[in-house]
């Protein structure tokens, strides 16, 4: 599953490579798919890579070959933009007691891994956390939130929002193609997202680098 961004660039090197026969530079491509740094685009074609899209040629400077395309366009559901059509209006009822939430896979509590995916099932919650709010689950990956109380393979739950006050835990988008859960501080045009736990660097982006996905309203924990 790629992201909009990932697939817009991919898109892209496809279309400079059927007219050129040579793939852009980093430079074209960072100005194409309105990314700020080359960083972003470095992380966008690893992405790429990995999921066997597309491969690096070895030896030749700009060498890229398109490996497969995606299979149809994106939907409305799969646009992390759109994050209220992406989660629904309410949650689903399961009970008087409980209800069942959208499961987006999994985010990292560590170094950011891929942008937030379709949902991959539901998980049953009491109603007392989400009450009406909009709200979805995400399993964690990591460690860098234990001071937090937040840790590897714990769900948590999370309304959908796109601003939050600073010292929230939230979830970040980065550079629209990498998602992290970790807690809010803005200073003019800075954004940091702080870990809780001393063996993690904070991470510091310019703040048009970083969109807000939701705030951390709930914990789930199986022992």
């Amino acid at each position: 599953m790629l992201t909009p961004k990932q697939q817009e660039l991919l898109l892209y090197i496809n279309s400079r490579l059927t007219r050129d026969g040579i793939s852009p530079s980093f430079e074209e491509m960072k100005d194409a798919v309105g990314i700020r740094s080359k960083s972003g685009i470095h992380r966008m074609i690893k992405a790429l890579e990995e999921r066997r899209f597309l491969r690096r040629l070895p030896y030749r400077a700009r060498a890229l070959e398109i490996l497969k395309m995606p299979p149809e366009p994106y939907s409305q559901r799969a646009v992390p933009g759109n994050m209220a059509t992406v989660f629904g209006n309410s949650p689903a009822a399961s009970n008087d007691n409980t209800v069942l939430l959208p499961l987006h896979g999994r985010i990292a509590a560590g170094t950011p891994i891929e942008a937030l995916r379709d949902p991959t099932g539901n998980v049953e919650i009491p109603a007392g956390i989400v009450g009406a709010r909009k709200c979805y689950a995400l399993e964690i990956e990591g460690d860098s939130m234990t001071g937090a109380g937040i840790l590897d393979g714990d769900t948590v739950i999370i309304e959908y929002a796109e601003t939050a006050e600073n010292g929230t835990i939230v979830v970040a988008l980065i550079d629209e193609a990498e998602a992290t859960l970790k807690r809010l501080r803005r200073s003019g045009r800075t954004t940091a997202l702080e870990a809780s736990n001393p063996a993690y660097h904070n991470n510091h982006y310019d703040s048009d680098r970083v969109r807000i996905q939701g705030r951390l309203v709930g914990l789930l924990r199986r022992y």
